[in-house]
């Protein structure tokens, strides 16, 4: 089975996309194309590995799911399309941004392609969902892709930071290993929790100090 994405990563999960449950995932996927509406569009469902290529990693932030309403998912975490009203998680994520930087954010249309071509991986745990249903596509295959894709990335890479925003991605992330990564962990950006610890907790401010303690280039957020 062919898989298309970006060549360092197809190299680094080659392994994976042999495996069992990979291909019973590709045909649940296929399938649901054919007959639902599924977002991304297909074209974009690896659009944060094409993006972000496993050589140019430098920051992980983990999402769940797809946005699933319309025109909102572009195959970025948290991120939509350009024109498209950014959702109340990426709107204090930009709060955060202005009240941690003092600056206002740099790619504040929503898209956030910006962020991943700096080397910011926007990984979603479920990389597509049916329209207007909301974790539809869980529990299919995507998280044990996915789940390699971040025990790969702390096995094989140094001085990366991970930002783990909320229960979900703090367990999705316990496989990192500290000891030569920087975890950033905090409440979920949601409306729900941003006031319990996402507001103040200066992910981005501390990404950046760690990036050029290790000599790389900080990221313009």
């Amino acid at each position: 089975m062919q898989v298309k994405i970006e060549p360092s990563w197809k190299k680094v999960l080659e392994q994976e996309f042999e495996k069992d449950y990979f291909h019973l995932l590709s045909d649940f996927v296929r399938k649901e194309y054919l007959d639902e509406k599924v977002y991304p569009p297909p074209k974009f469902i690896f659009r944060a590995f094409d993006l972000t290529p496993f050589d140019e990693v430098k920051v992980v932030i983990l999402g769940q799911d797809p946005y699933h309403g319309v025109g909102q998912a572009n195959g970025l975490c948290f991120a939509v399309n350009r024109g498209v009203h950014p959702p109340p998680s990426l709107q204090n994520i930009y709060k955060e941004i202005k009240s941690d930087t003092g600056k206002a954010p740099a790619f504040a249309g929503g898209d956030l392609e910006g962020w991943a071509k700096q080397g910011v991986l926007l990984l979603n745990a479920t990389l597509t969902v049916r329209a207007n249903q909301a974790g539809s596509h869980q529990n299919k295959g995507w998280e044990d892709f996915t789940s390699e894709v971040v025990r790969v990335l702390s096995e094989q890479k140094k001085h990366l930071v991970f930002i783990l925003w909320g229960a979900y991605a703090q367990k999705k992330g316990a496989v990192v290993d500290g000891s030569k990564h920087l975890i950033i962990k905090s409440p979920h950006p949601s409306p729900f929790s941003a006031h319990s610890g996402f507001f103040g907790s200066r992910p981005f401010s501390l990404t950046n100090t760690y990036l050029l303690k290790h000599k790389i280039a900080p990221i313009k957020w």
